[in-house]
């Protein structure tokens, strides 16, 4: 006999001795239950973990400090959010990052919206937090809820609401959410059908939202946008859908094959710099939260280093008391910036894409563009293009320049700032990206 096969049979024999005194002490009847219960657990855990063996994010919105805060007390707030990917289990995302106490949840639901405010009859679902209907979020943590059972569409809607008892101020938002949110008169309505027609406000913004992830087959991946306010979606059609994140999913939802599906996670922040704080953390600050721990990640878009040229300029001039006289900086700088995205991303396993800084001649002439801005412009585009540093290019900027003028965008893509793009820019700029990098 094997060495194998003599560790196996003592296994064995242990096994019957434990059986015999469990059957002595608790009884035949008794013992049958207990290994009933052990084998229907067994088999809900075999089949989950066959069927759905990873978590890949779905939905995210970067969290900000909010300059002015919503001021909750006691009321519902349900947000909207729109899938990449769907799946048949998803867990919620909660952040407390720019709170300075300690933030209570008292109850939180999700469900396919049908339209507006109101949810999908039978989709409801209440959230739990370690099998609790609330949970206490500290300052700068995140919370991540328990799996519920809901089948979940690719690019579909869900809404999450979220009940606070107290008299709370919302210092974690994600500013520019185009999605119409819902901010109930005072109660919980989390698992009502619709908000009340009665006392309902609706802003623009996420409040502590900021994931939503799907149970995924294990091909499944996620490519994280790292950006500014274009990708943001800034001056795109609110409620629409149309920012260019979301229309690359659209296109790689058109293209799925069997199992490979790829999910798309928008980090984006309006006004965001690589190398210096504005409406937003800087972007090497940031990286670790917004991108490196995105369940599922396995591709990174960077598009930014717009602001990092023209804010200084602008802000200088608009706020003469404030820091941005001296938040001026050379191409070398912003590249050096990039680098270091670039090596950390690499160093987490992460495949990397630079995407070309984008036309602004004549937004905000003399203060935000200026020629020397240009330069600048030119010179970080060059270096992605030929520097070999990031693994592939995606030339946004000569998708959406002007052939007759390329410092400026193309009239037709152009949202009449000359800065960011209108709705058919956006799908523009994720049309142009060749989808066989993300196999």
């Amino acid at each position: 006999m094997s060495e194998a096969q003599k560790n196996w049979r003592h296994g064995r024999n242990a096994k019957l001795a434990i059986w015999s005194r469990l059957s002595t002490a608790v009884g035949r009847r008794s013992l049958i239950i207990l290994a009933g219960i052990l084998l229907a657990n067994a088999g809900i855990a075999y089949a989950d973990g066959n069927k759905n063996d990873k978590w890949v994010g779905t939905w995210s919105a970067s969290p900000q400090a909010a300059s002015s805060p919503l001021q909750i007390n006691g009321q519902t707030i349900r947000q909207v959010v729109h899938t990449s990917i769907g799946g048949e289990q998803i867990r919620v995302r909660l952040s407390n990052a720019y709170g300075t106490g300690s933030l209570v949840i008292d109850s939180a639901h999700v469900g396919l919206r049908s339209n507006g405010s109101s949810i999908a009859p039978g989709s409801d679902r209440v959230l739990t937090f370690n099998g609790s209907s609330s949970t206490t979020i500290p300052p700068g943590a995140l919370a991540v809820s328990d799996p519920v059972n809901l089948q979940v569409s690719d690019l579909g809607d869900l809404a999450v609401s979220i009940y606070i008892a107290g008299n709370v101020s919302a210092t974690t938002e994600h500013t520019l959410g185009l999605q119409t949110t819902y901010v109930s008169p005072v109660g919980d309505f989390t698992g009502a059908a619709s908000m009340p027609l009665v006392g309902t406000a609706t802003t623009q913004s996420f409040y502590f939202l900021t994931g939503v992830e799907v149970q995924a087959p294990k091909q499944s991946v996620a490519i994280v946008t790292l950006g500014d306010s274009i990708t943001d979606g800034y001056q795109s059609t609110p409620d629409a859908n149309r920012r260019w994140p979301n229309r690359l999913a659209e296109r790689l939802q058109a293209r799925q094959r069997g199992n490979n599906t790829v999910a798309v996670l928008n980090a984006g922040i309006s006004g965001n710099r690589v190398l210096h704080d504005n409406v937003g953390t800087n972007a090497l600050a940031r990286l670790d939260r917004d991108v490196l721990t995105q369940s599922g990640a396995g591709f990174l878009i960077v598009l930014e280093g717009i602001n990092d040229i023209g804010i200084p300029g602008l802000f200088s001039v608009l706020f003469p008391t404030g820091p941005y006289a001296s938040e001026f900086v050379t191409a070398d700088q912003i590249i050096a910036g990039h680098r270091q995205i670039i090596d950390r991303a690499h160093a987490m396993g992460l495949t990397v894409y630079g995407g070309t800084l984008t036309p602004f001649q004549a937004f905000v002439p003399g203060l935000y563009y200026t020629p020397d801005g240009e330069a600048k412009r030119q010179a970080v585009n060059q270096w992605i293009r030929t520097s070999n540093a990031y693994d592939a290019v995606i030339d946004f900027d000569k998708v959406i320049r002007d052939p007759s003028n390329p410092a400026r965008i193309l009239p037709a893509y152009d949202s009449g700032d000359n800065l960011h793009p209108n709705d058919a820019g956006y799908k523009a700029m994720a049309d142009a990206i060749d989808l066989s990098l993300f196999k």
